[in-house]
């Protein structure tokens, strides 16, 4: 392995290209171990580490111990013969699938010039990031905080199971920050899959932020929500930008937001269940939702959440019938989720600048959009 002053084999790319390299447009390959690229990783990348989780412990243990020469010669030691040859090979392939792709590690230093050495050996030739993932985070963050400085946000309101993150995901300059969370903003949010890292979660906003950028539009649809989305968080500065925001209320009846919660949380989650493990998929599902009712039983209280338990295990054991579900969830909406939005709606009255149902917001936002806002 080279040293970390060793000249690198091809050029590294600055900050200029950064955006292109967060939203994609430059494809990246994460030479990083697989325990820090799961902790935080740009959408996209493939991660094809130079040295694997146990590697990496060893040769950190000789560098405190013995210095910086005597970890490169470990990692000399451990990264060789067929070992060495299959992680070129995985390299080569990856850049003949994306002739343009740089490589990372997490300073740009060590690990990305062995890389591109190695590969230079072999007569292929990659740049690497300059800072590596490090000064890519960095990037991701303070674009974060400039888009939420200059852009009009628009946040898209209604009470539970009008389906927002829907209407979000039909407008042109949008986001949908549930999406991005893989969490549906919720007690009842959780899905089959976990959510990303926070580190992951902020790149992938940063990114998608970078590609509305693309648009013409000043202004950006996000959907209402509270600064934890899960177990991830929106950053500060952007979330305050949100509450700061004009609103838009989107009001539909009680029978059409019912449909939606049947659609949305049992009907496409218990078939995500399915996906994963058909035969275990229905204890998993049903698991996950009455620890969801549970999470609130607090705010319920004791008498409404045994009520809405005892309909919610009667849908459940009856094979998932739909009436049934219904039941608890129009219940749920009545005696919960609706007072509890029209108390959080009069704190902000003063920013709703639309009211209607689902069509006439969408035309709206459109007539809204096409104004040049």
């Amino acid at each position: 392995m080279q040293t970390e002053n060793s000249e690198a084999t091809s050029n590294a790319l600055g900050v200029s290209q950064f955006d292109d390299i967060l939203t994609g447009r430059i494809p990246l390959i994460d030479v990083r171990a697989p325990v820090e690229f799961d902790d935080g990783h740009i959408p996209g990348a493939i991660n094809l580490p130079l040295l694997n989780n146990q590697q990496r412990e060893e040769i950190g243990r000789r560098y405190k111990q013995q210095g910086q020469e005597a970890a490169i010669a470990l990692g000399h030691k451990l990264v060789a013969g067929d070992d060495k040859a299959e992680k070129l090979e995985a390299w080569r392939d990856a850049l003949a699938r994306e002739p343009r792709s740089v490589i990372t590690c997490f300073r740009g230093g060590l690990r990305s010039k062995t890389t591109q050495s190695w590969l230079a050996e072999i007569g292929c030739q990659a740049a690497r990031v300059d800072g590596g993932y490090k000064a890519l985070r960095t990037h991701a963050i303070s674009s974060i905080l400039k888009i939420a400085q200059m852009k009009k946000f628009i946040i898209v309101g209604g009470r539970t199971g009008i389906g927002k993150t829907h209407l979000v995901n039909r407008l042109k300059s949008s986001v949908d920050l549930e999406g991005l969370a893989n969490h549906r903003g919720s007690a009842f949010g959780r899905r089959a899959t976990p959510q990303p890292a926070q580190a992951v979660f902020e790149n992938s906003l940063a990114s998608a932020l970078l590609l509305n950028e693309s648009l013409t539009c000043e202004s950006l649809f996000l959907e209402d929500e509270s600064r934890a989305i899960g177990s991830v968080s929106l950053p500060l500065e952007f979330h305050r930008a949100m509450t700061q925001a004009p609103v838009v209320s989107v009001e539909e009846p009680l029978e059409y937001r019912v449909e939606t919660i049947l659609n949305d949380y049992i009907v496409s989650n218990l078939q995500d269940f399915r996906e994963l493990d058909p035969k275990t998929a229905q204890v998993l599902f049903s698991d996950s939702l009455l620890g969801s009712l549970d999470r609130i039983k607090k705010r319920l209280g004791g008498e409404r959440h045994q009520q809405v338990r005892t309909l919610m295990q009667t849908a459940l054991a009856k094979d998932n019938d739909h009436e049934l579900h219904r039941h608890w969830i129009r219940t749920l909406l009545c005696d919960y989720y609706d007072p509890m939005y029209a108390y959080q709606l009069e704190k902000k009255k003063h920013r709703i600048v639309f009211r209607g149902n689902s069509e006439s917001f969408l035309q709206w936002a459109k007539e809204f959009d096409s104004a040049g806002n």
